[in-house]
């Protein structure tokens, strides 16, 4: 749905996935028996999917219950703003040639703690908003 003022854009799918590429921050949305959970996860985007490392748990245990996932990033500067949305399917990556593609990517953990699982969220639909950041307009 386009937006009524010049100052909000939306991103075309290469637009959103240069905004992916650039961020290792994202939110993860997930559901599980009615129940929402989100968190924090870093992530490398490639252009076709969205990997993220986890140890065993929560996420990895929801995600077995219910693959459908959404991801969250976004970034801000003093004169503009971005927002991207990936609604996809998750996998934990398992097949020996994956995980060694997963090993070589630059994707880190922020926290010193052991997540040697890879997860691969594969969109399903996508998308972005742009804005340029200003003063609240005269009611």
């Amino acid at each position: 749905m386009p937006y009524a003022t010049d100052s909000v854009k939306e991103l075309s799918p290469e637009e959103c996935w240069n905004y992916l590429k650039s961020a290792n921050v994202a939110r993860l949305a997930l559901s599980v028996h009615g129940e929402v959970d989100i968190f924090p996860i870093n992530i490398y985007a490639d252009g076709k999917s969205v990997l993220f490392r986890t140890a065993p748990g929560t996420k990895l245990l929801e995600l077995t219950v219910n693959n459908k996932v959404a991801l969250e990033v976004d970034g801000h500067s003093e004169t503009d703003a971005w927002s991207v949305v990936v609604k996809g399917t998750a996998r934990e990556v398992q097949h020996q040639s994956e995980v060694d593609e997963a090993d070589a990517s630059p994707l880190q953990p922020w926290v010193p703690t052991l997540k040697y699982r890879y997860v691969k969220v594969e969109p399903v639909s996508m998308s972005g908003r742009y804005f340029e950041r200003s003063g609240e307009p005269e009611r």
